[in-house]
């Protein structure tokens, strides 16, 4: 398969199926819009496997074979798989982490096996490895002066990303038996998150809120954190990490400023509202 033909497919899976980051990677320049979405497009296969409707087994065993396919790609060998073809070109441009993907699946099979988070240092880790990883082989292709000094200032706007999505999932995830939170918050807050046969959250209410208001405030001090990134990028690259970042800033916003939003099911922006976060971005604004 030609390179041209298998960035082509990687960039359609993106615009189809990236709510979110497909607004900032449009504002990158094609070299790099076609490797960030080669990225994604293989990131959203990971994802796909783990989040399905098949039997655990069968989960691990495709998530194995991603792994499988992750090694092809550092062998540069050609599998005819245009998502695979685009990646091992993408790599070989962008010196692209590749082990940043092995922390994915990691993430991807704790969420297969059910691991539960008992403290924030637990679910740290989980958001780095499913988030985080995102953050280093976007930086990759950004590109940085210092990769080292840069890549853990990517990984926590990973982290802040990550944490704002289990927020906005809160009943999403309680509906597929997952709770992300931290037991020992819970407990803090004296919180359950169970529901009564109505779906009416059984917690005492300013417990509750409290509890979601932390999350949201813990959440913003990541973004203070990761939004460092956009001082080291270049224009456009910068660019697309503040529409992509901004988004979901934004989306964070909202859930503080109403955490009963979060407790209704998933929050979302309008898409005016994403094409306008993208709009700023480009203008040189910060989300």
């Amino acid at each position: 398969m030609r390179t041209e033909q298998a960035y082509g497919t990687c960039v359609r899976i993106t615009r189809e199926q990236a709510r979110n980051f497909s607004y900032g990677i449009r504002l990158l320049p094609a070299p790099k819009r076609n490797a960030l979405s080669a990225v994604y497009a293989f990131a959203r296969r990971i994802d796909d496997i783990g989040d399905g409707d098949l039997a655990p087994e069968v989960k691990l065993k495709g998530l194995e074979n991603a792994r499988s396919d992750l090694r092809a790609v550092e062998a540069g060998t050609d599998t005819g798989d245009p998502v695979l073809v685009a990646l091992v070109d993408a790599t070989r441009r962008f010196d692209l982490p590749l082990d940043a993907f092995d922390d994915l699946i990691d993430g991807c099979r704790a969420d297969v096996l059910g691991v539960d988070y008992p403290d924030f240092d637990a679910l740290r880790r989980y958001c780095r490895c499913v988030a985080g990883s995102i953050g280093r082989l976007s930086l990759a292709v950004f590109g940085s002066p210092d990769r080292a000094r840069d890549e853990p200032i990517a990984d926590d706007l990973g982290v802040a990303l990550q944490l704002t999505n289990i927020l906005r999932d809160v009943v999403e995830d309680l509906d597929n038996g997952r709770v992300y939170l931290p037991a020992d918050e819970l407990d803090r807050f004296g919180c359950t998150l169970k529901r009564d046969e109505n779906g009416e959250f059984v917690d005492d209410p300013e417990s509750l809120l409290a509890l979601l208001e932390f999350q949201a405030a813990r959440a913003q001090e990541w973004y203070e954190r990761g939004l460092r990134l956009l001082d080291v990028l270049d224009g456009r690259s910068r660019a697309c990490c503040a529409a992509m970042a901004g988004i979901y800033h934004r989306l964070l916003t909202r859930m503080a400023l109403r955490p009963t939003l979060v407790l209704k099911g998933r929050t979302s922006l309008p898409d005016w509202e994403k094409a306008l976060v993208a709009c700023v971005a480009l203008a040189g604004g910060t989300p």
